[in-house]
């Protein structure tokens, strides 16, 4: 009869091993894949802050553009128009390469 309780105990043993090294495994294997969401996360916030200063630069270019200083800018700049009253200056270079 003592061998029947001791193989109870050892079953109780061998149990309690398994389901100790089970959640030991799955602890490590959680703390592994919680890491990797974290860098995860560090870089889609690193991108997010790219981004939201992108967006920001480019609604400051718009509001730029849209008012009347933005206008006369790119009308100067880009179309060469002039406000009336004011002079053009062409500068020619001349070179006696030839």
């Amino acid at each position: 009869m003592s061998s029947i309780p001791r193989i109870r105990w050892l079953v109780i043993y061998a149990v309690t091993t398994f389901i100790m090294a089970v959640t030991v495994v799955t602890f490590f294997k959680e703390i592994g894949r919680i890491e990797r969401l974290a860098d995860v996360l560090d870089a889609k916030m690193g991108e997010l802050v790219e981004l939201t200063r992108k967006n920001q630069e480019l609604q400051e270019k718009i509001a730029y553009y849209s008012s009347p200083a933005g206008i006369a800018h790119v009308a100067t700049e880009e179309y060469n128009l002039v406000r009336p009253g004011e002079k053009i200056y062409k500068i020619e270079i001349v070179s006696d390469d030839r």
